[in-house]
This record gives structure tokens, sequence and C-alpha cells, in this order.
């Protein structure tokens, strides 16, 4: 038990020394600028995939077994997703070589 306490100690002392290692969520950029994904959560059946660059995109679904459910290859911004129930899934876009990953919740 004593050692789980140094431990942890340990952990949070070198954290408090070097702070500038750990980043946060605003350190953290986008990998693909200009990227939007909306409605989320979705309500309907819809789900809008918009970038600045205006390429193709490549859209891959997966739930959260991490099973791929959906593969798409986008030339419009608009995704039907009816085939798909109620949940939480893992949305992977990839423009290009950039790839971008989001949490999207279907009500």
């Amino acid at each position: 038990m004593k050692k789980i306490y140094l431990s942890l100690l340990f952990i949070g002392v070198f954290g408090l020394l070097h702070p500038s290692e750990v980043k946060g969520q605003s350190d953290i950029k986008d990998p693909i600028e200009g990227i939007d994904i909306y409605p989320n959560p979705v309500k309907g059946t819809k789900l809008y995939i918009t970038s600045i660059s205006g390429k193709s995109k490549t859209v891959t679904v997966f739930n959260v077994l991490g099973e791929k459910i959906m593969f798409k290859v986008m030339t419009t911004t608009e995704l039907d997703i009816s085939s798909l129930l109620s949940g939480v899934y893992i949305l992977r876009v990839k423009i290009g070589e950039e790839t971008f990953t989001k949490k999207v919740i279907i009500n």
C-alpha cells in the first residue's frame, strides 16, 4: 500500500515540476483546418461535414467497440446516417493525407 501512495506522490510532484510538458486541450490544433461536423448530437438522418478545402472526404464510422459500421467517400457535404441506430459513434474523416476524429452522438 505504501508503494502505491509513494508512486502517486512521485507522479504528482513530477507533474508539478514539469507543467510545460503537459498540454491542455487548447494547445491541440485540429489536424484538418476548417473542418466542421454538425449537428452534434444528431436528431435527424443527415450529418454535414464541411471543410475549407472542398476536396473529397473519406469518412469511416465506428461504434464504441471499434467496429467499422460505415465507410463512404464523400464529394458533397451531406452524410446519410439513417441506417445508424441511436448511440455514440466515432467518426474518422480523411482529406488527402490529414485525418480528423470526432465523437458523434445520434439521438
